[in-house]
Parts: structure tokens; sequence; C-alpha cells
């Protein structure tokens, strides 16, 4: 019963349209715009960094506060469950008619609770690659160095589960890549 609490209140919390709130303070339509996903990656590349910011941090406490509250309800399995809730209450959320997000942000605010040691390694990837080069390729290098940090410093059990969400992640990548809306593609 507790998993089952777990995702529904991930679901809500994932559902809360941080990137497109954030956006609309400056006066930007997520939708209307760049590739048309209301995640933090376009608020990004519509608001630059710093007004993006809360968009990033608010996607990724979505993650965050939904694993905790499941590892209250039901241990590290619940705060898988309440992380995949968060996620697909992101992807699919309730607030926008089911139009949303990637749930990258949300995945990797999750991983800080159910894997801290590997998200913090990556997340000295993310900042060091991202000196050498730029952030796009820091988070790009963090992403695909937190399975084997993972695999490094947690049971096989629990890489394995993280490894559906990243999956889960990789299948929205696929369904939802459609051109930019502002390339001038009809």
């Amino acid at each position: 019963m507790g998993y089952v609490v777990a995702a529904v209140l991930g679901y809500v919390l994932g559902s809360i349209p941080v990137a497109l709130l954030v956006a609309r303070r400056h006066g930007v339509d997520l939708f209307a715009t760049g590739d048309g996903n209301p995640g933090a990656w376009n608020a990004l590349e519509q608001l630059g960094a710093r007004r993006a910011l809360p968009a990033f941090l608010g996607d990724a406490a979505k993650g965050l506060v939904a694993a905790v509250l499941g590892m209250a309800f039901a241990g590290w399995w619940g705060g898988f469950a309440g992380v995949a809730g968060a996620m697909l209450g992101h992807a699919f959320p309730l607030y926008t008619g089911f139009r949303g997000g990637k749930a990258v942000m949300t995945f990797v605010g999750g991983a800080f609770a159910l894997a801290p040691l590997a998200a913090l390694v990556c997340l000295a990837v993310c900042i060091v690659v991202t000196a050498a080069t730029a952030f796009t390729w820091g988070a790009r290098a963090a992403v695909v160095a937190f399975p084997f940090a993972q695999l490094a410093l947690d049971p096989v059990e629990h890489v394995i589960a993280t490894g559906a969400l990243m999956t889960l992640i990789g299948l929205l990548f696929l369904l939802r890549s459609r051109p930019r809306v502002d390339a001038g593609v009809p």
C-alpha cells in the first residue's frame, strides 16, 4: 500500500508544470517555442541559464521530494515508486492536459535520494565537463556516467530499477522527438 501512496503522491507532484510557470513569468510559452517541450531544457534554451535555473531546480525538486516521501512510506522501493510516479506526472501532467516533458530533471532530483553517492559523482562529472566544454556536454556526460557510478556504489537491484526509469526517459525522447517550433519546419 505504501508504494501506491508514494506513486500517487509522486504523480501529483510531478504534474506541477514548473518550467511552464517559470517561462510564463517571463512571457514565454514553452509549448509554442523551441522544441515545444514544457521542460527545463527548453526553458534554458528560451530563457537563458539565469532565468531558467528555477525550472531546473523545480523539476528536480519534484523527483527529490517524491523520493523522500516514498522512502518515508515504504523504504527505498517506496522512493523508487515515488520517483516513477513523479516522472510519469511530469511526462503526462494532470494540470496541462497530459502534455508534458521528458522527465530528465525529475529523474535527476530523484537520483539524489535513491542513489546519492552516484548522483554526487555525476554532479562532479557534469561540473568538470561543463568547465572544460559546455553545459550541454556536461549534462550528457553525467547522464551517461550515472549507471556506471551507481553500479560501482549501489546494489545491482537498485541499478536495474533506476535503469528502468532511464529507459522511460529514452522512450519519451523517441515518442516526443519533434521539429523545433521556431525552425520554420512545417
